[in-house]
This record gives C-alpha cells, sequence and structure tokens, in this order.
C-alpha cells in the first residue's frame, strides 16, 4: 500500500501572530542541501516532511486556506526534499479534522503518515516505528506518544499497562496524565471512518458557526470516538523523545 503523508497547514496561527510568513515555512533550525555551500534556515514543516519521506512517502498532499500561498512558494513540488508535494484548499473552516477530510480523495486508499507542521519532534525515525508497529500488531492506528511538557495545549492520553490507549482529554486545565501524542500511522479504515464521522458532524458543526458541542473540533475528537468504537490502535512510546511547539 502506497505511504503518503498528509500535513494540515490551513491554520491562522493567532496564538503567535504577529508572524512575517506563515508558522509553517517559519525557520527552526538549519540544513545543509546536497551539494550546498553551506547551512540554510530549515522550515518548521520540513522537518515534518524529512520524516515523512524517511519512512517511505513519496507523495504528501498539504491542505492550504486562502493566503498561505508562501508555503507552495517555498516548497514548490517537493523537489529538495526528494517527493512530490500536492496542495488542496481547505473548504471547511471547522478544525482539523475538516481540513484533513478537504484531501480525502487523494488518501482514501493510502496508508496515512501524519503530523502537524508546526510541533518540531525528535526521533526522527518516528514514522518508521510507526509503520512497524502497525504492521507487526495489525493495528488499524499507530500512534506516537511523547511526555509532554505542556498538558493545558495538548492531547493527553491515559494508557494501559499495553500500552494501548485508555482516554483522551483533550486541553485539560488539570490532569494527571503525563503522555500526548504527536504523530500518527493508519489505514484506509480510519481515513473512511474520519470521512464519515466529519459528513455527519457537518451540518452540526455549520449550524454552530463552526463549533462542534461548544467547542472547535480536534483530530483527538475523532481518535476517541474511534477508539470508543473498537478500533484497533496501538501505541509507541517514545520515553526519549521531545517536541518543541
Amino acid at each position: 500500500m502506497e505511504v503518503v503523508g498528509l500535513v494540515p497547514a490551513a491554520g491562522w496561527a493567532h496564538r503567535i501572530s504577529p508572524l512575517p510568513c506563515s508558522k509553517e515555512i517559519f525557520p527552526v533550525g538549519f540544513w545543509t542541501p546536497k551539494g550546498g555551500d553551506g547551512p540554510r534556515p530549515k522550515a518548521a514543516a520540513h522537518h515534518l516532511l524529512e520524516k515523512m519521506s524517511r519512512a517511505g512517502a513519496r507523495k504528501a498532499v498539504v491542505v492550504l486556506r486562502d493566503g498561505k500561498w508562501d508555503i507552495p512558494g517555498y516548497f514548490g513540488g517537493g523537489e529538495f526534499l526528494g517527493m512530490h508535494l500536492a496542495y488542496v484548499m481547505n473548504r471547511r473552516p471547522y478544525g482539523v479534522p475538516f481540513t484533513l477530510d478537504d484531501a480525502y480523495p487523494f488518501y482514501e486508499n493510502s496508508l496515512v503518515v501524519f503530523g502537524f507542521p508546526d510541533i518540531v519532534f525528535k526521533p526522527d525515525v518516528t514514522f518508521e516505528k510507526l509503520l512497524e508497529k502497525r504492521q507487526a500488531s495489525g493495528a488499524e492506528l499507530v500512534l506516537g506518544i511523547f511526555p509532554a511538557d505542556c498538558p493545558q495545549k495538548m492531547d493527553m492520553v491515559r494508557l494501559d499497562s499495553q500500552g494501548r490507549i485508555t482516554e483522551i482529554d483533550i486541553k485539560p486545565r488539570e490532569t494527571d496524565l503525563r503522555y500526548t501524542w504527536l504523530a500518527a500511522a493508519w489505514g484506509p479504515e480510519l481515513s473512511e471512518f474520519m470521512h464519515a464521522f466529519v459528513e455527519k458532524a457537518a451540518p452540526e458543526v455549520a449550524a454552530a458557526g463552526g463549533k462542534w458541542r461548544g467547542a472547535e473540533m480536534y483530530v483527538g475528537d475523532v481518535l476517541r470516538e474511534a477508539i470508543e468504537a473498537g478500533m484497533h490502535v496501538e501505541t509507541v512510546v517514545f520515553e526519549d523523545g521531545r517536541y518543541a511547539d
């Protein structure tokens, strides 16, 4: 099954505005191109796409909103990443699940590797480990789990003794949970589940001005519903992993 990267890049970055560019291409570190004459600034999303490429993704779909033309202007077709990039416009500004679903026809039959382009994380082999766990376990969805620095801003997860998720608590004000998820690998079953979930919720969300059950819909909401529906979900815990959001 073809591995495809899925990258949501339709946000507004209100939390860190104003910025001189889209947050996805804000420089975070440096890299040296092959045959280059020195280090160059490395865009935030470059880190994510590089990890996806390492895991075998030769294609990635980036979902944009109007006005973020500096992203395709910078990455182009993905040549310097060694992969092919395609860009899809976000039609429904109701949260990341809707953003992802706008690209559904482009990944519905693929093995998806997913991450947030404004979060830089280690290790570099994260997606490789997730795909290995998915192959070995037969799980539909595998999540990359990291110790959380700031639980109030993250999807916090509770794990049982087998490392499986028993609870997802999104941006809790107070919690005893230690871990968050930052990366995922899934197959067509989860893609179809998310598509059906979003389509069913769309009329309610549109009527509520973009809110779902009184708040923004997050990917964690969909994953929690999938787990409660009995989907086989596994994790890889990166106890020594780190990230910057």
